[in-house]
């Protein structure tokens, strides 16, 4: 079943001057189709300025449509009716946890969107530890958030939305404050909620390492998407990629730079030990190895 359907859509900034008229137009996305199926992890890949954020605000209905539809899990972001379901459809996590976290302790803060949306209180509390303890945080439900580091604090981010039971988790650059041991926290926590709780995910992010172990990968440029295919056959195309001013894993450069060179290695090299046993193999017959 398709949790996200987008056909032709198409959305455009309108710059208005001091005297109420337009003074220009600027087409964010244009005429972008896009299919994801519910429980898969998407990875949306682009420059500044490609449009993947603007994309992804439509998802939650943040932003409407100016061209082309929208539907999300059947449901028409249009539709104003259905704007409070849809929302509930899809979770929508930011670049900064602190903008989303209100609450004084960890676990009042993940109660505050079931709250909102009525949820019984006996249920609320079970949602609150089953979240937490989906994202790493129930030992850290009685603390308060400005005592935790970033990745915790955005981990605690998606407790909240996860705490919502959305079928979708959109994240638009979660990990882009965070240092290297953030970013691993978060990513592992939304692969661990894709795997587990069968959330379909959406990420978007300009950190290629993240991606790596998406069903899908989507690149935009210009408001289009002009590649998507898995991790390996995006990957495999560097000089497409450095093209869209994009750039590829670093293991995944090596090997490239390696094949380059001579060495019969394949292209779409994605991990340390994937680049080890290709060099084994091309080594074998030297009778050395890589370790």
């Amino acid at each position: 079943m398709k949790i996200v359907d987008a056909k032709k859509l198409g959305f455009e900034y309108v710059k208005w001057n001091e005297d109420g008229q337009v003074e220009s137009h600027t087409k964010a996305v244009d005429g972008v189709d896009l299919q994801v199926e519910a429980g898969d992890f998407i990875a949306i890949l682009g420059h500044n300025g490609s449009g993947k954020s603007t994309l992804a605000k439509h998802i939650n209905a943040i932003l409407l449509p100016t061209e082309g539809t929208l539907y999300v899990d059947g449901k028409d972001t249009k539709d104003e009716s259905r704007l409070w379901e849809i929302r509930q459809t899809a979770g929508m996590v930011f670049q900064n946890p602190d903008n989303q976290i209100i609450g004084t302790i960890v676990d009042e803060d993940v109660a505050f969107g079931p709250e909102n949306m009525g949820v019984p209180k006996e249920e609320i509390w079970k949602r609150v530890e089953d979240s937490l303890k989906a994202v790493g945080m129930w030992e850290h439900r009685t603390h308060s958030p400005n005592k935790l580091s970033g990745g915790q604090k955005q981990r605690v981010a998606i407790a909240g939305v996860v705490a919502m039971r959305p079928k979708c988790i959109v994240l638009d650059e979660p990990t882009a404050m965070l240092d290297p041991n953030g970013r691993k926290e978060v990513i592992e926590t939304v692969r661990e909620l894709n795997r587990t709780e069968k959330v379909t995910v959406i990420l978007i992010t300009h950190y290629m390492e993240e991606v790596i172990h998406a069903d899908r990968v989507i690149v935009m440029d210009d408001g289009k998407i002009v590649m998507q295919g898995t991790p390996r056959e995006i990957f495999s195309q560097v000089d497409q990629l450095k093209s869209y001013r994009l750039d590829v894993p670093q293991v995944t450069l090596l090997a490239h730079e390696l094949r380059l060179a001579g060495l019969d290695i394949p292209e779409g090299i994605l991990s340390i030990d994937e680049l080890t046993e290709a060099l084994n193999e091309v080594r074998e017959k030297k009778g050395s190895y890589v370790d």
